[in-house]
């Protein structure tokens, strides 16, 4: 009976041992790796008009003008929402001001007819 419970108590103080081993061992760190990303190029620009300005100075700092104009034609309320969400979730720099003259243009151009 002894030897029964030394064997125990050996093997209960193995598997301790053998898991704080492994709690203390550190994983190797991760490897970050370089990756070329070619980004789609557009000669697209926004078309003249009022607040044109605005938007080259604004939006083409994230967007080309073409994947802007791709987007379909929306209703002044929609715009308005996507401008904000720009601003508010994706911290778009635009100043509060250009925001209306913004929308308007976008409502001019893609506008919902």
């Amino acid at each position: 009976m002894a030897t029964l419970v030394r064997t125990f108590a050996f093997a209960i103080i193995a598997a301790f041992a053998v898991g704080s081993a492994r709690a203390t061992e550190v994983p190797p760190p991760f490897a970050l790796k370089s990756i070329s990303v070619e980004l789609p190029t557009s000669d697209r620009t926004f078309p003249y008009g009022p607040g044109v300005a605005v938007m080259d100075a604004n939006c083409l700092i994230c967007h080309s003008a073409g994947m802007v104009l791709n987007q379909p034609a929306l209703s002044k309320t929609a715009w308005d929402g996507i401008v904000h969400k720009m601003v508010k979730v994706y911290k778009a720099p635009i100043e509060e001001a250009d925001i209306a003259t913004i929308v308007d243009y976008l409502t001019a151009t893609k506008g919902a007819k």
